[in-house]
């Protein structure tokens, strides 16, 4: 067997563990976003001016909108761990454009 059919073959292997690794990363967000704002929206129909209930889906909504950033931080831990280094830097570059939308989103919120 050739050096270059066990370098594929090891890639392949590689591929479903890491899909398995963010597709766990994906539904544990979505899961804990989902619980966060269920019970956000029981505390708010039980005391619509309760506190709980506004923290909780505030936390729901982030949790929501970091699931992605956390699937693709999980991507390059995954790459790296398969050697893959263009892969590295493809999603390294969309981790940096994700990190920096959020920060202009910060900094540039400006109330119409």
């Amino acid at each position: 067997m050739s050096r270059s059919s066990d370098v594929t073959r090891g890639a392949e292997e590689a591929a479903p563990q890491l899909e398995r690794i963010v597709g766990t990363v994906l539904r544990a967000g979505v899961t804990a976003s989902s619980v966060c704002l269920a019970a956000g929206l029981g505390f708010s129909i039980i005391d619509a001016t309760g506190p709980v209930a506004s923290l909780l889906l505030h936390v729901g909504v982030l949790v929501l909108l970091a699931t992605p950033i956390a699937r693709v931080g999980a991507s390059i831990v995954g790459y790296i761990a398969e050697g893959d280094w263009l892969f590295v830097t493809l999603t390294t570059i969309v981790l940096v454009e994700l990190m920096a939308s959020v920060v202009a989103a910060l900094l540039f919120n400006r109330r119409l």
